[in-house]
């Protein structure tokens, strides 16, 4: 596959719609540590695109059928970025002004994880493997291969 510096490959990259672009590049990186790798378009940008370690997002400006989450009153999904240390970015994340929704805790699936809402209302979970779990152990039906 060709390399292409602009777009990750072999991976997921989802788009998230913000009413303005520039102040969620800055809360991104001030409240969870993303980095900012591009903007384009402008000013106000019309995108961008950033990274927290290998996981990469890119920013959409809200447009005609595209709008963020708080505007129209309902998440439209929600993004698990794994790390190891979820305690300390939790408090950062807190401190920085994330809307928390549920606090630190261990999941049935072997997950020790928190959820936040971004400043448009976008749900985040930061999650890191806390125990190896069988999804059949708690509940899960495991499609056969």
């Amino acid at each position: 596959m060709l390399n292409n510096r602009s777009v990750p490959t072999n991976m997921l990259l989802p788009h998230l719609v913000y009413q303005d672009v520039d102040a969620a590049v800055e809360w991104l990186s001030r409240v969870f540590s993303f980095q900012e790798h591009y903007r384009h378009g402008g000013p106000p940008s019309n995108g961008a695109q950033m990274h927290f370690g290998g996981a990469w997002i890119m920013l959409s400006r809200a447009r005609e059928g595209r709008a963020a989450p708080d505007t129209i009153g309902s998440w439209t999904q929600s993004l698990t970025v794994f790390l190891e240390g979820v305690e300390q970015h939790f408090e950062r994340s807190k401190a920085a002004g994330a809307r928390v929704i549920e606090e630190p805790h261990e999941t049935v699936y072997g997950e020790f994880q928190y959820a936040a809402l971004d400043l448009e209302g976008h749900l985040w979970l930061f999650s890191r493997h806390a125990r190896d779990v069988k999804p059949e152990e708690w509940g899960a039906r495991v499609a056969a291969s």
